[in-house]
């Protein structure tokens, strides 16, 4: 029997991380305080997050943060409720031309939209953005599948795609798929719009100020209604002891991602409230396998059977989160997540496999990591792991924005993410990660499979749910005996809010809407 090791972070160091916290907090509270926005407030929404976005260009970045904001500033065609069910958004309808080979899709737009310059939303804004999206290569996974869209009159439009594509409907309440204004673009390009975007969404941009905050006031004439409060802040909080010692002090109302070791601080808070429930996410560890060493599955299933995940999910979730045994965790249909078996921790076979695939003294590796505590926690305890069956692996850890860039460009050995099933359909949370032709884009470990290539493209085309349920039982096998990633744990959405805050909800997919958000009397 093998004896379990438990990298429990020690209290010291959570007793310094809250004073550090705590100094910076008070820094960015002066800096805020002297911007005319100190407390108290009736009038403004202050979120605090780990990352501003990485653009505020729909088509340029497909990261959570990002959509967050982009969900704020632009409307989609279709919106997605709690329960990943799509209902009219800036579409007030739509059929697809033959149900029985959904190639072509007309979209019946509302009227009376305008954008934030003062433009009415016509079908050709509509075409402009779709068409456009469709060839985005961050986005490709999710708009790809377009083949073209065009105005029919003012108030229709018809999408045409490549091949039969029965999820269209939820992918188009994606925000990277949200409308722009096609003369906002045109005219002003695209850096310039990414700076001063043009939407038709319940808030404009009044100021970004880079790594520090992103502000938001509400658009009067949105065809919605206006939202509950006249001003909304996005704030880059890094550091999750200042973001919890900020929530605290009321100098933010909203703490996305808590730590699973504050949440007991929170909840026993009198003038806080946690809201814990699970979400669409796997958090995983990816090998870049386009490349050596980690093109031979043996290194890979080595590293698999040197790492002890119960005690790494343990050490890193502190049990908010349960080890994961597949790519979509069981609250996407079709997860396949209780048929995997999971990989045993046996050190002695990691170094067999090892042996065998030619490095018996094992290798170097470096794994690439970003500023939140749960990946640096998790490169920590895979350094300590590895050690043991001699793998040595530094450890880099780069600004949010670095750190995507350089994974989409293939730079890392080793990272650490999590994939959100944003949609709620399994191509997305498949298709992105593990076909080919995602690389650079969704998939961080560049895996290519000409057998799991030919099965997501199927199950893309499948009209019935039981064929398409069985495709992605496939995919999620094969994966599993691939070992592109590490299945590390099922998400959880941890949230801490002010208890003045009311009409917050948690949003499976991570894209919380902030609108209908306001202050108790």
């Amino acid at each position: 029997m093998v004896k379990k090791k438990f990298f429990a972070k020690p209290l010291a160091k959570t007793a310094l991380r809250l004073a550090f916290g705590a100094a910076l907090v008070l820094s960015a509270s002066l800096v805020f305080t002297a911007c005319g926005r100190g407390a108290p407030r009736t009038d403004t929404l202050i979120v605090g997050a780990p990352s501003l976005p990485v653009s505020l260009d729909p088509t340029l970045s497909n990261d959570i943060p990002s959509g967050r904001a982009i969900l704020h500033i632009y409307d989609t065609l279709v919106d997605l409720d709690y329960d990943m069910l799509p209902r009219p958004n800036l579409a007030e309808s739509w059929e697809w031309v033959d149900p029985q080979n959904p190639t072509q899709l007309r979209v019946f737009l509302r009227s009376g939209v305008l954008f934030h310059n003062g433009d009415e939303l016509t079908a050709n804004d509509v075409a402009f953005s779709l068409n456009r999206a469709s060839i985005a290569p961050a986005i490709g996974a999710n708009a790809g599948m377009i083949q073209n869209a065009a105005a029919v009159n003012e108030r229709e439009v018809l999408i045409t795609l490549e091949y039969p594509f029965v999820p269209l409907i939820n992918f188009l309440g994606h925000p990277s798929l949200s409308i722009v204004n096609e003369r906002a673009v045109t005219e002003m390009g695209v850096d310039a719009h990414s700076q001063s975007p043009v939407g038709t969404g319940p808030y404009r941009v009044t100021n970004i100020v880079a790594g520090d905050r992103l502000e938001l006031v509400r658009w009067e004439q949105h065809w919605g209604g206006p939202a509950a409060l006249e001003n909304l802040v996005f704030r880059a909080l890094p550091d999750a002891a200042t973001r919890l010692i900020a929530l605290e002090t009321g100098e933010i109302d909203v703490m996305i991602t808590v730590l699973p070791q504050d949440m007991a601080h929170i909840n026993n808070h009198p003038d806080l409230v946690l809201l814990n429930e699970m979400n669409l996410a796997t958090h995983y560890i990816a090998f870049n396998v386009s490349r050596p060493p980690f093109d031979d599955i043996r290194v890979r299933h080595a590293i698999q059977y040197a790492i002890d995940l119960d005690s790494m999910v343990q050490a890193v979730f502190m049990g908010a989160m349960a080890p994961a045994t597949g790519p979509i965790n069981q609250m996407v249909w079709a997860s396949a997540a209780d048929r995997l078996d999971p990989f045993p921790f046996n050190p002695d076979r990691a170094r067999e496999l090892l042996a065998e695939a030619g490095f018996p003294d094992g290798f170097s590796t470096t794994f690439y990591a970003y500023p939140h505590p749960q990946r640096v926690d998790t490169a920590e305890i895979m350094q300590n792991m590895l050690r043991e069956v001699g793998i040595d692996m530094s450890v880099q850890v780069l600004e949010f924005g670095a750190f995507l860039a350089a994974s989409n460009r293939g730079e890392p050995d080793i990272i650490a993410i999590a994939w959100i099933t944003v949609p709620g359909d399994p191509d997305h949370g498949l298709f992105g990660p593990f076909h080919t032709s995602t690389w650079g884009g969704g998939n961080r470990s560049f895996f290519s499979h000409p057998e799991v290539d030919v099965l997501l493209e199927a199950g893309r085309r499948e009209t019935d749910p039981a064929v398409r349920a069985d495709i992605y039982y496939q995919v999620q096998r094969i994966v599993r005996e691939e070992s592109p990633w590490i299945f590390q744990a099922t998400g959880a959405e941890i949230v801490g809010i002010r208890n003045n805050v009311q009409g917050f909800n948690v949003a499976p997919n991570m894209l919380h809407r902030f609108w209908n958000v306001s202050f108790a009397n």
